[in-house]
């Protein structure tokens, strides 16, 4: 039988006005719309539907915007979100994770705030950045970042022959000069406030630890594929475990994605803003369904 696989986006699917059409149109996403203005302490439904690409572009901004547009829309969704397993990119996890109910909206958001706090602290303390990798294989890019003497690390393992690194900036700017020389298509630097997901980000997950491990956690509803080892987790403990080690961890998607295909998922359904992932799964595989998710 086939099998149903909901994912999640992260930072960079944002656009201006997104949700906007919930908010509108159905009461329970405005309810929740107006909590999280109320949990974080300020509208950010006015900078989500009208504020500035800029505004949006804010970490401590950006990740609570498409956390919300990502939940809200799972929730209108109702009976017809019916997932077997689910996944999401870095911050699409923790969507993933309140979507699949082994975190309440409220705790989902308050943990994405802190996130996003403790990673634009951790990107001010240190000038880092995160560069893309295209048509290399992932053992070469491996190598390359390791023969560096700078904080460089693969970061998001997105489809095969795309990697992003990540790291110090002295150290992305000589793993891009080598990667090119190496025969990368492309080794292009990205407009990111951080090196996220590398080393440079201990003080942000030992920050994050601790609102974690504060935070109740239920099993979810489905397997959850998350990023650090890409494999099927229902044991709110090993989620936890694995949600914190995820700051400082690759993302393996080009991994999870292929795991759930082999766990039976043949139809990949994005919940969320934009539609990278859909892009990825299919260049992940070719023969699988990837869509947007509609009311």
């Amino acid at each position: 039988m086939s099998k149903k696989a909901y994912v999640f986006p992260g930072q960079g699917a944002q656009f201006v006005g997104m949700g906007k059409d919930l908010y509108d149109t159905v009461p329970q996403a405005k309810e929740l719309f107006e909590k999280a203005n109320d949990i974080l302490g300020f509208r950010i439904t006015d900078l989500i539907f009208d504020g500035t690409d800029e505004d949006l572009r804010q970490t401590k901004v950006t990740q609570p915007a498409i956390f919300l547009h990502s939940v809200i829309l799972a929730k209108a969704m109702g009976d017809a979100f019916r997932p077997d397993m689910v996944a999401g990119h870095s911050l699409g996890e923790f969507s993933a994770l309140v979507a699949a109910d082994a975190l309440s909206f409220e705790d989902g958001l308050k943990l994405v705030s802190a996130r996003a706090r403790a990673m634009q602290k951790a990107c001010e303390a240190t000038p880092s950045t995160m560069a893309a990798v295209l048509n290399l294989p992932d053992e070469k890019v491996e190598e390359i970042c390791a023969s560096i003497d700078e904080v460089v690390v693969p970061a998001n393992y997105n489809c095969p022959g795309q990697i992003v690194i990540s790291g110090s900036e002295k150290g992305i700017d000589i793993a891009c000069e080598k990667l090119s020389a190496a025969g990368a298509k492309r080794a292009l630097k990205l407009k990111v406030g951080g090196a996220f997901h590398s080393p440079l980000m201990k003080p942000a997950e030992e920050e994050l630890a601790e609102a974690i491990k504060k935070t109740t956690f239920k099993q979810p509803v489905c397997p959850v594929y998350q990023n650090v080892n890409a494999r099927p987790e229902t044991d709110p403990e090993t989620i936890k475990a694995n949600l914190i080690a995820q700051l400082t961890s690759p993302v393996r998607w080009t991994q999870s994605v292929q795991n759930m295909i082999a766990d039976g998922a043949s139809e990949f359904i994005e919940i969320g803003p934009g539609t990278v992932l859909q892009g990825l799964v299919k260049k992940i595989n070719a023969d699988v369904i990837a869509r947007s998710g509609t009311l």
